[in-house]
C-alpha cells in the first residue's frame, strides 16, 4: 500500500489516509510533501466537497519519524530552515483549505500530529485519543505548528503544554478544544461520514465563504470596518445563484439543487 491513500466517495468526500501504521503515522519529509500536494489539489478539485484526514493502525500521527529526526540533527541552519518551510506549508495548507474539514484521530498524535489537529475544521477522536506536545523533551520546540495550536486552545493552555510535554487524555483534549466530540473506536468511521453527509447538504459557496469570514474576521474589533465587510459578504451572497437557489427551495419546501 502507498503511505498515503486517497478515496473520493461518490457524495464528494474526500478520504486522504495516511498509511505508515509501522511507525505510528509519524511523517518525514516525503510524506509531508504527499500530504501538501493532495490537499492543494483537492482544494482545486470541483468533485472534492468535504476532506477527511485519517491514518491507518493505532495511533494517528506520532510526528517526525525517527529516521527523519535523524537527518535533521545533521542538518545545516539553511537545509534545517528549508525543511521546516515545507512542514509550514503543510499546516498553512491544511488550515486554509476552502472547504470543510474533518480530522479523525484513532490513537496517539505528538509533536506535528498535533498540529494536523489543530488545523482541522472538526475533530473527532475516540477515549484512545491522546495528544502532546512533546518537543521540549528532546530540545525542540513546537514551532511551526505552534500559531494553529494557540489559535485552537489559546494561549494559556499553549504556556502549560508547550512547556511541560505533559500527555493529554481525550477528555482533557476536549475540554481544551483539540477535539470536537468523542465516540466510541467502533463508532468513528461512521460518527464522520455522518458529520460529512450533513455538511454535504449545505450549499458548496455558502460553505466557503462561511470558512472565510472566520479567518477574516476573526481576530479583529467590531468596528465599521467590520460591520461594513459583514454586509457585503451577506448581500453578495443573498444576490448569488446559489442564495436565490436556496432561499427558493426553502420557500418552497423542496430540496435545493447542488
Amino acid at each position: 500500500m502507498p503511505p498515503l491513500t486517497k478515496e473520493l466517495l461518490p457524495n464528494g468526500v474526500l478520504w486522504l489516509t495516511m498509511d505508515r501504521p509501522e511507525v505510528r503515522n509519524a511523517f518525514d519529509d516525503h510524506q509531508i510533501e504527499r500530504l501538501t500536494q493532495a490537499i492543494e489539489a483537492a482544494a482545486v478539485d470541483e468533485q472534492v466537497r468535504v476532506l477527511v484526514l485519517a491514518s491507518k493502525g493505532k495511533h494517528f500521527c506520532a510526528g517526525g519519524d525517527l529516521n527523519y529526526m535523524r537527518r535533521m540533527g545533521t542538518m545545516d541552519y539553511e537545509e534545517n530552515f528549508a525543511d521546516a518551510q515545507k512542514l509550514a506549508r503543510l499546516m498553512y495548507v491544511l488550515n486554509f483549505f476552502p472547504k470543510p474539514t474533518i480530522i479523525r484521530v484513532q490513537g496517539a498524535a505528538f509533536g506535528g500530529g498535533v498540529g494536523l489537529i489543530s488545523c482541522g475544521d472538526i475533530v473527532i477522536g475516540s477515549p484512545f485519543a491522546k495528544l502532546s506536545l512533546s518537543e521540549v523533551k528532546i530540545g525542540m520546540v513546537p514551532a511551526t505548528i505552534a500559531p494553529y495550536v494557540i489559535k485552537a486552545i489559546g494561549q494559556r493552555a499553549a504556556r502549560r503544554l508547550f512547556l511541560t510535554g505533559e500527555l493529554i487524555e481525550a477528555k482533557k483534549g476536549l475540554d481544551l478544544g483539540f477535539l470536537s466530540e468523542i465516540v466510541e473506536l467502533v463508532h468513528l468511521d461512521q460518527r464522520v461520514q455522518e458529520i460529512a453527509d450533513q455538511i454535504i447538504q449545505n450549499a458548496p459557496q455558502a460553505l466557503a465563504k462561511a470558512k472565510k469570514i472566520i479567518f477574516d474576521i476573526g481576530e479583529h474589533a467590531i468596528d465599521d470596518q467590520m460591520i461594513q465587510y459583514t454586509c457585503e459578504v451577506i448581500a453578495k451572497a443573498r444576490n448569488s445563484a446559489e442564495g436565490k437557489e436556496g432561499l427558493s427551495a426553502f420557500l418552497e419546501k423542496r430540496k435545493p439543487n447542488w
